[in-house]
């Protein structure tokens, strides 16, 4: 009786773990990525990501959780027509044969109850490096619009192009550049 009691409470804890981590989906409405990056030595330019889709888990009481994040590249916009069909070239971003980034991460970094954090993997134009990004103003709420219950932040990363093979350009153009999405993500 007592190792049933025991096996018992055990399956309880573990399933009481399992369900303590919530599930959210990033709503691609306020999650737009902008980048920015300096060229030709003189003015730091902006150009964002329009498209972006992901899900977000998060166990606040054990400090762990994950991210997945897809930025579409067919939807840059460098507010310039030309220009951004120019970084939409195979020589660039060649986005018909790379038509997203992804941002993944099973390691959150918590400062207290807040992410602050976050190691993952990027990949970009088919390579695959390790990145760390910046979340900042972190909270979790109840959003006063529709009542649903949401987290947010925003996430700040930076990487450099050529470790990509996206190479063209340098130094006219900057290596290194830097990327922020402000996220809302509503629980599932």
């Amino acid at each position: 009786m007592k190792k049933h009691l025991a096996i018992s409470l055990i399956l309880c804890s573990v399933g009481a773990a399992a369900m303590a981590a919530d599930s959210y989906t990033i709503d691609p409405g306020f999650s737009r990525a902008h980048f920015d990056i300096t060229r030709l030595g003189f003015s730091t330019q902006r150009g964002a990501f329009n498209k972006t889709n992901g899900k977000v888990t998060l166990d606040l009481a054990a400090h762990k959780g994950s991210v997945d994040f897809t930025i579409n590249t067919q939807s840059i916009d460098m507010g310039s027509a030309a220009w951004t069909a120019h970084l939409a070239d195979e020589a660039l971003f060649n986005v018909k044969k790379y038509p997203t980034m992804v941002f993944k991460s099973d390691k959150l970094i918590f400062a207290g109850e807040k992410v602050v954090a976050a190691e993952g993997q990027f990949t970009m134009l088919g390579v695959t490096k390790p990145m760390k990004v910046t979340v900042n103003n972190f909270q979790c709420g109840v959003s006063p619009i529709d009542k649903r219950p949401m987290c947010s932040g925003n996430i700040t990363g930076s990487l450099k192009r050529s470790e990509f093979g996206l190479s063209k350009y340098i130094p006219a153009v900057s290596d290194e550049v830097t990327i922020e999405v402000p996220v809302d993500a509503y629980k599932n």
